[in-house]
């Protein structure tokens, strides 16, 4: 039993992947940079309140070398870079305690300091060193003090907190991708799962059934499918069953009629050879009778046919043939010579002669007794393939007809009795299908029919000749097709039998 191909994961899977993703990765990034900002401005703020105490109490000690003298100046400048302290002092001038932490001081932080109050003043982020300033006037002076202090640290360890919580972020994200990955994947594994099921079932394996696991959404909807299958082959192998019990009918039906038909057959012919011998009225019933006779006899040797293809035992004889002459011996023995005009080029090809005559036969004698007018049949090669094509000028057939045209018994319209059974371009496809080819119809109304069979110039191989009776599959409307409908025998329109076939 052939499995399905698998199913390729599609879109559906990379989308709840890379939302699973940006949520995690979007989440986490906020968190990471709230928290940096928060611990850097708390770090930042306590820097400041720490520089700001320590300059006041500096302050207080700077007072003591007021007034400021040279001499007292170069102490008090000796005295903090000594303690280990660089500061700024501006008494008219600025002087530095270490000219490399003498920033320069900003309009706004000396306003501040000459009106009477501490200000704070950083250096801009990228310079190095990173420096704090923070000034107030000295006790009882206007001169200005400034003391200076170095955030290189507290900036190292902000640019450390800020790489792990980067490298945290794409921790998270690689594992937000892994984690959404599995999960999309099992989420969806359900619907591959059913996927596949559901071509499994279109490829005829009616035994497929999906695992139900659970009670989630999912195990409901595998037991639904599960259901549906089981009324799905429950039904179809009803169907398969009635469709072999009417093949058996068809069979056992021909083979009762054959035997008494073919008596009736001699006795009509024994009668129409006495025809004229009989009086008017009985003449008339004579002929009637002896037409009714050949009609049935045409009947029961189609439904012959049709029931020994539907069991496999029809062979091919494949031999070489000329289509061109094939198909105007045909139109001879039948009397079409003056109905059908031939058109056909030089072509090789290896078939069944028989089998290529009765489905060429059944086709032509559908244009003539149907087409209302002349027709024409053409051959010629295309590629690997020799396309026959029949073409009448008749009614056309409807659109809504085109897609059961070459089912059985099948009329366009049921009321009328002609002298086709239904049966005719019903074996035409059969034989089509044995010969390995395609037999297609389109249709115009009020502007003709063409018929197009295209048959490989070489023979098909053996075991598409012959075999077992084809697997069916229902249709939309609930009746049988063959299951290849879709393959060498084309699609459902190209299944189509014409308006009353012979």
């Amino acid at each position: 039993m052939r499995t399905a191909d698998p199913v390729v994961p599609g879109r559906l899977r990379r989308r709840l992947t890379v939302a699973f993703v940006l949520v995690a990765g979007v989440s986490a990034g906020l968190l990471a940079g709230g928290s940096y900002a928060l611990l850097r401005q708390a770090r930042f703020d306590a820097s400041v309140q720490q520089a700001a105490a320590d300059a006041r109490y500096q302050l207080v000690l700077a007072g003591q070398f007021v007034p400021l003298t040279a001499q007292r100046r170069g102490d008090l400048l000796a005295s903090f870079e000594g303690s280990g302290r660089h500061v700024i002092l501006v008494d008219g001038e600025a002087y530095p305690s270490n000219p490399s932490y003498a920033p320069p001081l900003g309009a706004g932080l000396r306003a501040t300091v000459a009106a009477g109050q501490l200000g704070y003043e950083r250096s801009a982020p990228q310079a190095r060193p990173r420096l704090l300033v923070v000034g107030g006037r000295l006790p009882g002076s206007t001169a200005e003090l400034y003391v200076v202090t170095v955030e290189d640290d507290i900036a190292a360890g902000l640019d450390q907190l800020r790489t792990a919580l980067l490298a945290g972020w794409v921790l998270v994200v690689l594992l937000a991708a892994a984690v959404g990955h599995t999960l999309a994947r099992r989420t969806l594994d359900p619907v591959g799962r059913a996927s596949r099921a559901a071509r499994a079932l279109t490829e005829g394996l009616l035994a497929t059934r999906l695992p139900v696991r659970g009670r989630d959404e999912f195990s409901v909807w595998a037991a639904s499918f599960n259901e549906m299958a089981e009324a799905l082959q429950d039904r179809i192998e009803a169907l398969s069953r009635a469709q072999a019990r009417e093949r058996r009918f068809t069979a056992d039906v021909a083979h009762e009629l054959r035997t008494p038909v073919t008596a009736l057959v001699a006795a009509a012919s024994l009668l129409r050879d006495h025809l004229d011998q009989l009086p008017d009225d009985a003449r008339r019933a004579g002929e009637l009778l002896v037409t009714d006779v050949v009609r049935l006899r045409r009947l029961v040797e189609d439904l012959m046919e049709i029931s020994r293809l539907d069991a496999g035992r029809e062979a091919l004889a494949v031999t070489t043939a000329d289509p061109a002459a094939l198909l105007r011996a045909i139109l001879r023995a039948r009397g079409w010579s003056e109905r059908v005009t031939v058109d056909a080029a030089p072509v090789d090809l290896r078939t069944d002669p028989r089998r290529l005559e009765r489905v060429l036969a059944n086709l032509v004698a559908n244009a003539v007794e149907h087409g209302g007018g002349a027709a024409r049949a053409t051959v010629r090669a295309a590629g690997p393939e020799v396309v026959f094509e029949v073409t009448d000028q008749g009614p056309g057939i409807p659109a809504a007809h085109l897609p059961r045209l070459f089912d059985r018994f099948y009329k366009v319209d049921p009321a009328r009795s002609g002298r086709g059974s239904g049966l005719g371009l019903a074996i035409a496809w059969e034989n089509t299908r044995l010969l390995g080819g395609r037999l297609t119809v389109q249709s115009t109304p009020g502007v003709g029919t063409q018929f197009r069979l295209a048959l490989p110039a070489a023979p098909p191989a053996p075991h598409d000749a012959a075999g077992p009776p084809r697997d069916t599959v229902p249709r939309s409307r609930g009746d049988i097709v063959p299951a290849d409908t879709t393959g060498e025998a084309g699609t459902q329109q190209e299944r189509a039998r014409p308006r009353g076939a012979p």
